[in-house]
Parts: structure tokens; C-alpha cells; sequence
């Protein structure tokens, strides 16, 4: 499934401090505190003498000494906690602490602007989407029940949310503080981009799915299994590479969450080359699939990734707005596996491109064939869902439909049945309730 956010297990690192204490997420209480004894009411109390009354005097200036000592240490020990954790996160080099605390008070759908980015430029012939206002369905199925749709979009914590028609939109919904031109974080949805950037490269003879990486990527020779991984492997989530998506709270900043924060990915990539099975015997969802998928096709077409969405898609559909690829570091390389930041108008328009089997502006951008692989399930289901060159085939359903998803509830949802597009932009949970979004879209698109 979509991938955890690692903001959650920078606050882990600050829970975990000791691997045998038991875990909590808040301040609480001590674990099983001892109540200090009641006073026997019977017992005769001593009253004080002249020796305690003098050591109680004496005490005072103890005290006040200790304190003082106390009061002198303590900024010391913080200047040392913090330059040590300055230390740290260079050591690690990953963002310095005023970044990492920013990750847990930011939404994650504006967490975009904490790091670098790379520019993809508003088209220079913008085809605004043409409008036809329909009403959505009053209600829609909700764990068990059917909930008023607004209830529905509140409820996981929507910002924004579009239906296409026919390629017309239909519907437009966003919440307080959030508007047409407001960049909301694609997270995992960005997958499937780099998929549709897949395509074309292989339709341009530039790569092809039976590739080996290390072919391409000879840095990344182990002289072992892991040199079997194919580009249909990363493709198909199906290489093996054991980087977790989950995350133990007794080992913080490993996995997807260091990945997402490490400032140098293709080192990350080098660095994490074991694999959890052999490549191309069965799919794991493992986010590091796509960021070697990104480095491929950065090194099969001498650009990086921005730049290509930029003239192979962006431009050509007719993007209304200005878009951004978060980096590693400045002027560094595409976090390929999650984070393109756009408008939610240009997440419809590639979802119609798709939909529209790869033309928009009467031209063929995304290969016919590529929209035909990307909607067929992959013999490895992925999680125990379908799953098809980084595109989801959720179960239920007509069988037909298929959705780029991105953790907290980012959803481009295709359906050629109904000839419907969804998109769906959150705040909510850590892949909370896919299933039974899935399910509110599908009554969504059929009431068409």
C-alpha cells in the first residue's frame, strides 16, 4: 500500500530513546508508579529540635546552591543536545532539526515547501478544462453504511476534490484555505507519473522492460542476485529490494522515511542493495522500486525528471498551472517515488490523459500500448491488490477501473466504464480507509 509518512517516525526517534521502556506516542504517567504510604494517624509525630531546625537552615543554602548548579547545567545540556543533533543529521544527511521539526506541524500536503524543487513550467498553450456542473450523488457507501457525501470529503479530511465527465468537469470542491491554484503534494501519486515517463521512453527505444538496472546502472553491481532486477521488475514492484515501507520504532530513519529524507538518493540506492526475495517471483510495495525506475530513466535520457514531465507532458496536455518535483538538495536529483506539487485542475488533466488512452490537444502523448499495460493487472498482485506499472487495480468494482494513490488520501481515479475521473487531495490518515474510498468513488463515477 501507499507509503507511511517518515514526519511520523522523526517523532518515533524522539519517543524511543530507550529501546526497553515501553512505548508512547504522548506524555503519560509512569508506568506503574509506587504511591508513597499513607501516615498512621496513630503514630506520635517528633517535634522538631534544635539540630533540626539548624540542619532545616542549613539545607536552604544547599538547596538554593544546587538549584543554582542545576539552572547553570541545564542550558549547557541543550546547547549539547542541539549541536549534537546538528551533528547528527549531517552525519545521516538528512535535513537540519528546524526542518525536521517543521515536517511534524506541516500538513503533509503542503510539506512540499520544506525541501528543494525543480520547476515544471505552465504550458505555453494552457487548455482549460471546459465545465459542465452536475450534482454528486447525495450519498455515498461508508464502512457499512451510506454517509451524505460532504459528511464523506469531511470525514477524510479532503482539500480538494474533481470529477471529470467525458472530459468535462463536472464537480469542483475544495475546503477553506485551498483553491484552484493552491499546490497541493501528490506523495505517491507521482508513481504513476513516472510511469507514463516509462512509456514513452520505452516507445522511443530508449528502454525496454527486460533491461537489467545494473546494465544501465553499473554502480549498482553486487555481483550477485540483486544484478538480476529488471526494469519490468521496478515497474511491477516485484525486484525484491529490502527498503520497508513500514517502520520500527526502535530503529527510527530507516526505510522509505530515511529515503525521503536523505539528500543524496543515489548513495541511498547504493547503499541498500539486499534484497527480502528474489527478483520476479512476487510483489512487495516497496517505494524505492520507482526511485531506481527514476534513476534510470534520468541516465536513459540524459535529463532529469522535471524536465521531462515538463516537455512530454506538462507542455503538450496543456497544463494551466506551474508546477514543482521535490529534490535531494538543490540542483540534485527528483524524489522519483513520491512529491510532485501541482494544482488540482493538472492531477484531472493527466488523469483524463490517461483516460483518454495517452492523447490530449488531438495529439498521442502517452503510447496507446502503454495505457493498455498500465490497465491490465500484473501477474503479481502487490499487497493483495492488482497492481500494473505503478498504477493500482483496487478489488471490487467493474474490474476495469485503475487509480494512481498517494499516502493521506491522494487519489487520481480512472474509470473507462463510465468514462469518469476523480481526484481526490487529503490530509488524511497513514493508508487509511483505501478500500472504502475506493468504494465512494466507484458510487461516485456510476451515477453518471
Amino acid at each position: 500500500m501507499p507509503d507511511r509518512h517518515p514526519a511520523e517516525e522523526v517523532a518515533d526517534e524522539a519517543a524511543d530513546t530507550d529501546p526497553k521502556a515501553p512505548h508512547s506516542r504522548g506524555p503519560g504517567p509512569a508506568v506503574n508508579p509506587r504511591p508513597a504510604p499513607a501516615a498512621d494517624p496513630a503514630t506520635p509525630v517528633a517535634a522538631p529540635t534544635d539540630r533540626t531546625v539548624a540542619a532545616s537552615t542549613s539545607a536552604k543554602p544547599r538547596a538554593r546552591r544546587a538549584l543554582r548548579r542545576i539552572l547553570i547545567a541545564l542550558p549547557v545540556a541543550l546547547g549539547v543536545l542541539v549541536a549534537g543533533s546538528y551533528t547528527a543529521t549531517a552525519l545521516l544527511d538528512i535535513p537540519s532539526p528546524p526542518t525536521l521539526a517543521q515536517l511534524l506541524t506541516t500538513e503533509p500536503s503542503r510539506q512540499g515547501d520544506l525541501f528543494a524543487t525543480r520547476t515544471i513550467p505552465a504550458s505555453a498553450a494552457p487548455a482549460p478544462l471546459p465545465v459542465h456542473k452536475e450534482r454528486l450523488p447525495a450519498t455515498v457507501p461508508w464502512k457499512g453504511e451510506r454517509v451524505p457525501t460532504g459528511q464523506f470529503l469531511a470525514t477524510t479530511h479532503t482539500n480538494a476534490f474533481l470529477v471529470l465527465r467525458d472530459g468535462r468537469l463536472t464537480h469542483e470542491w475544495y475546503r477553506d484555505g485551498v483553491g484552484p491554484t493552491t499546490r497541493l503534494s501528490s506523495w505517491s501519486a507521482a508513481k504513476s507519473v513516472v510511469s507514463l515517463l516509462a512509456g514513452q521512453a520505452i516507445e522511443q527505444g530508449r528502454l525496454r522492460e527486460g533491461d537489467r538496472l545494473v546494465d544501465i546502472l553499473p554502480r549498482l553491481k553486487t555481483g550477485g542476485a540483486y544484478d538480476a532486477i529488471t526494469v519490468r521488475d521496478l515497474l511491477d514492484m516485484t525486484s525484491g529490494v529490502d527498503v520497508p515501507e513500514n517502520y520500527n520504532e526502535y530503529y527510527p530513519l530507516t526505510g522509505t522515511a530515511r529515503m525521503y529524507l536523505t539528500r543524496d538518493l543515489p548513495a541511498f540506492a547504493h547503499d541498500h542493495r539486499d534484497l527480502q526475495f528474489p527478483p520476479g517471483s512476487q510483489g512487495a510495495y516497496r517505494s524505492i522500486n520507482t526511485e531506481l525506475l527514476g534513476q534510470v530513466l534520468t541516465k536513459v535520457q540524459g535529463r532529469p525528471l522535471a524536465d521531462l514531465l515538463t516537455d512530454n507532458i506538462w507542455a503538450p496536455m496543456g497544463a494551466q498551472d506551474t508546477a514543482t518535483w521535490n529534490l535531494d538538495h538543490n540542483n540534485g536529483n527528483e524524489k522519483a517515488f513520491c512529491c510532485i506539487n501541482a494544482t488540482p485542475r493538472d492531477y484531472a488533466k493527466l488523469g483524463q490523459l490517461v483516460l483518454n488512452n495517452g492523447r490530449a490537444q488531438g495529439k498521442q502523448i502517452i503510447p496507446r500500448a502503454w495505457i493498455k499495460r498500465i490497465a491490465t493487472p500484473a501477474p503479481h498482485k502487490v499487497d493483495g491488490w492488482g497492481y500494473s506499472a505503478q498504477w493500482w487495480h483496487p478489488p471490487g468494482g467493474n474490474g476495469k477501473d485503475y487509480s494512481a494513490v498517494g499516502v493521506y488520501g491522494q487519489y487520481i481515479y480512472v474509470d473507462p466504464v463510465s468514462r469518469t475521473v476523480a481526484v481526490k487531495l487529503s490530509d488524511y490518515g497513514d493508508q487509511q480507509d483505501e478500500q472504502e474510498t475506493f468504494d465512494a468513488l466507484r458510487a461516485i463515477a456510476q451515477t453518471g
